[in-house]
């Protein structure tokens, strides 16, 4: 007879606890997370004239005494359940952007829209698989390199090959110019935006200074680590009225006008960095590689369709590190930490480059050390302008009001809630984890399953 394994007894534990019934319910209000946040304490609801008690609810008859939440981390290589709320969320704010809903009228599809791709710069020759059987690098007669490596690579490259996205010679590969484009990648956005309104002004004949008065420039964008460990934007850009998506543009403000401004400013928009004498002086700025194309409006054939760039922004918020190119989720303490991580060379010589420069007065501000995980990139996967459309926090709101009507609490307007929660700790016991997954992934199925027939994004 097979022995159980410590696994599988425990999810027998599990089960045979009368108030398993009742674990399972707060296990699915989770989704199945794979890591949900332990708390204890009460919430108690009053009304504000009497005192009366309208609501309680304590975890003092909950299994182990504790509630379960869900841990609400993006990152699928970290929780694939939370994961997938969160795509669904940067779905809708990104849709809303586009299509209107949200609390963005419908007539923002009408306005000037680019899906826009600003990569960056080269560090030195990579691998790469090219579509179509073609060779990586075929350089006739190219010779070695000073430290004595090919310059040339004859090789047809898998998409999955470990090769594709490394360095032809590490030792001529630009690391310090990777590391620090990283860290000023969010710098160089920044002007990018500002330079793109300056643009705008001086093409229609306005002040610069008075561009806000006739126009406002709304974005998202998201951060993308490519093989090469590099990472690229895509991002919404919208011409606004002067107060937004409910105002409408001014009529010199067309999709053609801004595609011209796009293309002019990342070509010449840069951020310099402080010398070095250990990595010099560099100019940063956009790789030449760009795309901007006008998104079509309801009555256009042309141009890419608003759900598919919302679900193509979606799927890269969540994307974590599991193919190690957006270095590791954890953050690195020594530089012994470096070798521990589980990625490729190039990646790790990174990670050694941002723990290098970190130590030089020089880049104190960049705080390279701390985010020597990310590969110096200090930005937010997502981010947006304030007016570009809705907010994480208001839809996390709208589902929370969506599921207290499922429960058909009672209407107090007048009452006050007074809360007391404390941490009790995180994740799953291995038979609790075993029976999480289970259910995440039902849950997903059931969700796909449903996506495909109605249609949704991502179907």
């Amino acid at each position: 007879m097979r022995q159980l394994s410590d696994t599988d007894r425990d999810a027998l534990r599990l089960a045979q606890d009368p108030q398993f019934p009742r674990w399972l319910e707060q296990i699915t209000a989770t989704g199945g997370c794979a890591h949900p946040v332990h708390l204890t304490g009460s919430t108690t609801t009053r009304a504000t004239a009497t005192g009366e008690i309208l609501h309680h609810y304590d975890t003092r008859t909950e299994p182990g005494e504790r509630l379960l939440v869900r841990c609400r981390n993006r990152r699928a290589t970290v929780c694939a359940p939370c994961s997938r709320l969160h795509a669904g969320d940067t779905f809708h704010l990104v849709r809303a952007g586009l299509t209107g809903g949200k609390t963005v009228p419908e007539e923002v599809r009408e306005h000037p829209r680019l899906f826009v791709t600003l990569t960056a710069p080269s560090f030195g020759p990579v691998h790469h698989a090219i579509a179509g059987g073609k060779r990586c690098r075929p350089r006739r007669d190219a010779g070695e390199c000073e430290h004595g490596q090919p310059l040339a690579c004859t090789a047809v490259h898998a998409t999955d090959d470990r090769l594709v996205g490394q360095p032809l010679c590490p030792g001529c590969y630009d690391y310090p110019g990777h590391v620090l484009w990283h860290a000023h990648a969010g710098q160089l956005w920044d002007r990018f935006t500002r330079a793109t309104r300056r643009h705008l002004a001086t093409a229609v004949g306005l002040p610069q200074s008075r561009f806000s008065e006739h126009a406002r420039l709304s974005f998202a964008k998201v951060a993308e680590y490519q093989k090469r460990a590099a990472v690229h934007v895509h991002a919404v850009v919208r011409l606004d009225g002067p107060e937004g998506p409910e105002t409408p543009p001014p009529p010199w403000a067309t999709a053609d006008l801004l595609t011209a401004a796009v293309r002019t400013v990342a070509r010449s928009v840069a951020v310099r960095t402080p010398y070095s004498p250990a990595a010099g002086e560099h100019a940063l700025r956009w790789g030449t590689e760009l795309d901007a194309r006008p998104l079509r409006a309801p009555a256009d054939t042309d141009g890419p369709a608003d759900d598919a760039v919302a679900a193509y922004i979606a799927k890269y918020v969540t994307k974590g590190a599991a193919d190690t190119t957006a270095g590791t989720d954890h953050r690195l303490l020594t530089w012994e930490d470096i070798t521990a991580v589980p990625a490729s060379p190039h990646v790790q010589a990174l990670m050694r480059t941002c723990w290098h420069l970190g130590g030089l007065p020089e880049y104190a501000q960049l705080r390279l050390r701390s985010w020597a995980h990310t590969l110096g990139y200090r930005g937010h996967i997502l981010t947006k302008s304030r007016a570009y459309s809705t907010t994480y926090a208001a839809l996390r709101a709208e589902r929370a009001d969506h599921e207290r009507a499922g429960l058909q609490l009672p209407d107090t307007p007048e009452a006050v809630t007074e809360a007391h929660w404390r941490y009790l700790g995180s994740g799953h016991t291995p038979g609790a984890a075993l029976i999480a997954a289970g259910i995440a992934e039902d849950i997903a199925t059931n969700r796909d399953i449903a996506r495909v027939e109605h249609g949704g994004w991502g179907a």
